[in-house]
């Protein structure tokens, strides 16, 4: 299956809105409390929140399309922009979604290979990222590609505090 990934714009943020809520719903609804759940759909997905995102300097979203088809999407952040460890040696995989009907299919390990790449090309030293510690078929397609756990850290979703191993590969030794 050929893929193309496009970087987004502002003028995707209605797109992206959409698409990021319904693949977070499909991922991670029925493991939450309702009420929290939707406190922080409305906050982390709302237009305003993905609008602010685009524009930030050192982050980018990625649409992933298969012909006409988007059957995903993720976010990279790179020095300030990332989440946590503000260095320039590395790049955070912030988000990272297939939708529900084209999961199974290779398209996760595309885009990874994708992202590697790319941070491999920038010369970064390691790419990490954060995953809900009770999300196996993730941690384990993870560690399937190198990375390892190297802490943790809490994640709220709406009132409730969970917590996401963060994982980290290793590209380049300075």
């Amino acid at each position: 299956m050929q893929l193309n990934f496009r970087a987004c714009d502002v003028t995707d943020v209605d797109q992206l809105v959409h698409l990021s809520k319904s693949t977070f719903i499909e991922a991670f609804e029925q493991y939450n409390n309702p009420e929290d759940f939707l406190a922080y759909l409305e906050t982390a997905f709302s237009k305003e929140k993905i609008e602010e995102e685009l524009l930030e300097k050192d982050a980018v979203f990625y649409f992933v399309e298969n012909g006409v088809n988007t059957v995903g999407y993720f976010k990279l952040n790179e020095n300030e922009a990332q989440n946590e460890f503000h260095e320039a040696g590395g790049m955070e995989l912030e988000r990272i979604y297939v939708v529900a009907n084209a999961q199974g299919k290779g398209i996760g390990a595309q885009i990874l290979k994708f992202i590697i790449a790319l941070a491999e090309e920038r010369e970064k030293e390691y790419l990490w990222l954060g995953v809900w510690e009770h999300n196996p078929n993730a941690l384990r397609f993870y560690q399937r590609y190198g990375f390892e756990k190297f802490g943790t850290h809490p994640y709220y979703i709406g009132n409730d505090k969970q917590t996401d191993w963060l994982l980290k590969k290793q590209l380049y030794e300075n």
